[in-house]
């Protein structure tokens, strides 16, 4: 493990841009709401206990079905998103790659031994890549921003869209400072011709070591001349959510967290049934649920999640996709919805 995994924290001139943040408060990013780490009746403690006994379901017990797509060769006829498990896809859309919190190294976490990617899910390296016209990271944590990926991809890495103070990390990681743009929540910035990045908030944290909350977490808004599309980063559920649906959709398509949930963390993720309350506020078209798939960091069975959201949706008579890792989503055309989690 190299000490640079860990990141660097805003120093200089961009710390002086954070204090002036209206986000930035007492020493710490915080969240439109009060946001506790832990519910009510839990303490690290008795976290610590139930991952020491999670039950053996957490995991698959055979490797996932996966489809392997040339990325080189995705159509400009429609928006085309891959996804390859967790939070990590590829969007192509109006002749440009955008890449969305990659972690391909096979581990979310500093020591590669932790958090292994699931047998199957980690058909994907940096080598199978396009060149990335945009890059997103949405926040600064293990599993959305992997040191080893983006250390690899850096050369073919055109330019940076992230959240205010992350940039700390990538320039020290070697990232060239002129291709980073650092965003605040409701900052808009216009990466190309038609194509339009909006930060908007998010409810949940930040942080690679022992100091939280030192860099910003964000979603992210894309608008081009012929579609909206929420790009959700990490966010327990609140009201955010309908503000920005009532400000900026409807959304042709919602990208949404939808795992790593579990009662004793409740407002940092949500439970897959406020996923889809989510897209509903979000005025969502389609639903694509991300953030499970790939790795364990919680205690719920694996494939719960996807369960939990189609049976939710289905009440509340919201569209989903469901892709294998690497199956592509044609926005408009083709959204896969096989069962494929029952194995």
């Amino acid at each position: 493990m190299e000490p640079q995994i860990f990141g660097k924290l805003p120093a200089n001139a961009r710390l002086e841009k954070i204090l002036k943040s209206a986000n930035y408060k007492e020493g710490s990013f915080k969240n439109l709401s009060e946001t506790p780490m832990l519910g009510e009746d839990t303490n690290y403690w008795k976290m610590l206990r139930s991952f020491f006994s999670k039950p053996s379901n957490t995991t698959p017990s055979k490797p996932l079905p996966s489809v392997i797509t040339r990325l080189d060769t995705l159509t400009d006829d429609y928006p085309v998103i891959v996804w390859f498990g967790h939070s990590s896809y590829l969007l192509r859309i109006n002749g440009l790659n955008i890449l969305v919190d990659p972690v391909l190294s096979g581990s979310a976490a500093p020591f590669s031994f932790m958090v292994k990617a699931y047998k199957g899910a980690n058909v994907y390296s940096v080598n199978d890549l396009p060149p990335i016209d945009i890059l997103i990271l949405t926040h600064d944590h293990f599993d959305h921003a992997d040191c080893i990926s983006l250390k690899k991809m850096m050369p073919g890495v055109q330019q940076i869209i992230t959240s205010l103070g992350v940039g700390a990390h990538l320039e020290y990681w070697g990232f060239d400072k002129n291709k980073i743009t650092e965003m605040d929540w409701w900052d808009k910035y216009v990466a190309a011709p038609g194509m339009e990045f909006t930060a908007a908030p998010a409810r949940h944290f930040s942080g690679r070591g022992l100091k939280r909350a030192q860099t910003l977490w964000s979603s992210f808004i894309l608008k081009t001349p012929t579609h909206t599309i929420y790009l959700g980063g990490d966010s327990g559920y609140d009201t955010h959510f309908k503000n920005i649906g009532d400000a900026h959709g409807p959304f042709d398509l919602v990208i949404l967290e939808s795992g790593q949930y579990n009662k004793q963390w409740p407002f940092i993720h949500m439970m897959p049934e406020e996923t889809v309350q989510a897209a509903v506020d979000l005025k969502g078209k389609l639903l694509l649920p991300v953030h499970w798939g790939k790795f364990t960091l919680s205690l719920h069975p694996w494939n719960e999640p996807i369960k939990r959201i189609l049976t939710k949706a289905n009440e509340l008579q919201v569209s989903v996709t469901t892709p294998m890792i690497g199956e592509p989503v044609l926005l408009g055309k083709t959204h896969p919805s096989s069962v494929w989690w029952d194995i």
